[in-house]
Parts: C-alpha cells; structure tokens; sequence
C-alpha cells in the first residue's frame, strides 16, 4: 500500500511539472533561461524552499 501511495505522489508531481511547459512553453522556456544564469546558491536555496514547503504541507496534512 506505501509504495502505491509513492507512485501515486510521483506521478502527481509529473503532472504538475509538465502542466507550465505545456499550457506556455515560450514563458516556461523564459524562465528556464532566467534560471540557467542564477548562481548554485540561490538555485539550491529555491529547493531547499520548496523542499520545506512540502514537508510542511505534509505535516498540516497527517
């Protein structure tokens, strides 16, 4: 049942990772290249952030 509920939040996190690029590729491929000039350090601290955004999501949740 734990593993189904792992594939379950890994394809849901494929779909919300493709919807931007779909919806407008010209704003996402923008973005990318915005991206691409930052430096490791902010690039890391954008997914620490996220990371911590998820966590506490999940803490609200359960």
């Amino acid at each position: 049942m734990d593993s189904k509920i792992f594939i379950t939040a890994l394809a849901l996190a494929f779909i919300i990772e493709g919807l931007l690029p779909t919806l407008f590729p010209n704003k996402w491929k923008s973005y990318v290249s915005k991206v691409s000039q930052e430096s490791a350090s902010s690039i890391r601290a954008m997914g620490i952030i996220a990371m911590l955004c998820g966590v506490l999501i999940l803490w609200f949740i359960y």
